[in-house]
Formats: C-alpha cells, sequence, structure tokens
C-alpha cells in the first residue's frame, strides 16, 4: 500500500495529480520505537571470505510519520555501543575498544534526520546525519514500509525495515591488520541494517 496513489485525469493532458490515500494519512502522528520488537544490525566481510553479523540490543528512538506528506516526516535514533553482539565476548570486548568504536569515551551512536522522501510504491528514503564516535556524516537509508496494525494490547503499530552501506573509515573506525594472503581482516565497508516497529503515542 502505497503513501500516493498516481492519477491522471482522462479527460486532460495535464501532469499526474497526487491523491493522497486516507488510510494512510490516518497513521500521521508521534511513534516511539520499540526496541523488543526491533533490530539495528550490521554486516561486515572477515578475512575477505565470510560475513561477520552483529547488533545494537540497546537502542530508542522516535518517528514523525506524515501520512499526507511523507516530506515532513522525521526519525531520531539513539544506539548504545556498549550492546554490540556479534555471539562471541571477546570480539565484542574488541569492538568496543579503542581500536574501533571506544564506547566508554563516545557511548551512543546517534542518527537526526533532516529530510524525508517518497520514491513509490511501498519506499521511502530517510536523510540524515549518523554520529559515531563525534564525528557526523550524512546517510540515507532506504526503508520500505511494511504496513500497520493494532496488536492484542491495542497499541497501533507500523514497520519499516530496510538498509545502507557506509564505509567505516569515513567515522574513524580504521583499525585493520594484513593477511599474508593480501587483503586486511575487516573490510572497510559495512552494511547497516534496521528493522523498526514503533508505537503510535496518544
Amino acid at each position: 500500500m502505497g503513501l500516493f496513489n498516481r492519477r491522471t485525469p482522462e479527460n486532460t493532458a495535464a501532469v499526474a495529480t497526487l491523491e493522497v490515500d486516507p488510510a494512510l494519512a490516518a497513521l500521521t502522528g508521534d511513534y516511539v520505537i520499540d526496541p523488543a520488537h526491533s533490530s539495528i544490525g550490521f554486516t561486515v566481510r572477515h578475512a575477505m571470505v565470510t560475513n561477520v553479523r552483529g547488533s545494537f540490543a540497546d537502542h530508542e528512538g522516535t518517528l514523525h510519520l506524515d501520512g499526507s506528506d511523507p516530506a515532513r516526516s522525521t526519525a531520531s535514533i539513539d544506539v548504545k555501543i556498549a550492546s554490540v553482539d556479534t555471539g562471541i565476548a571477546d570480539r565484542d570486548g574488541h569492538l568496543r575498544s579503542g581500536d574501533f568504536f571506544d564506547a566508554e569515551t563516545f557511548p551512543l551512536m546517534t542518527f537526526r534526520s533532516t529530510e524525508a522522501a517518497f520514491l513509490g510504491g511501498d519506499t521511502y528514503r530517510i536523510t540524515g546525519g549518523l554520529t559515531i564516535k563525534n564525528v557526523t556524516r550524512p546517510l540515507s537509508i532506504d526503508l520500505e514500509f511494511n504496513g500497520s496494525a493494532t496488536d492484542p494490547y491495542g497499541n497501533q503499530r507500523v514497520g519499516f525495515e530496510g538498509s545502507t552501506d557506509i564505509l567505516r573509515s569515513d567515522w574513524g573506525l580504521t583499525w585493520n591488520a594484513a593477511l599474508e594472503t593480501g587483503g586486511v581482516v575487516v573490510s572497510d565497508k559495512v552494511k547497516l541494517t534496521f528493522d523498526i516497529s514503533a508505537i503510535k503515542q496518544a
């Protein structure tokens, strides 16, 4: 169910007009991300041959959705770096250390949106600033709207999922080690993934 349906009147050659879907316009409002049913993760190539996947268990955020004009939608997310989890305690400790995130000095990774756009169908793009280790750089995330539902407790929920690729060196995450066969232990390219369930506030 797309946010807009584009319809060209049969009796004119004018540019197509936009018709707001009333069902989606009704979703307009403020939402809080439900961390128990959301995930923020990453995938990075290890030793040039396989992928390591991880996530951040502790995060919170808010959304403002405008179903009539998606360009007016906003997003704000805070992620606690110390909650990084790749399933291996030693590796998680290394990621928290000064070699990577330096979680003690820089405990949060944040995203603050600056613009939003409707791309067509159920796809939207949210653009803003991603801050890691006090370095803020622009980031765009393409998100698919998965729909809305009322859960058994009467909460109105919306769901989005998407991903984007970054170069970790752009945020000062430069630690690496060379392989004897060529290449490096950790790739610079990292895929960030988002699977978000958010609850509408009264």
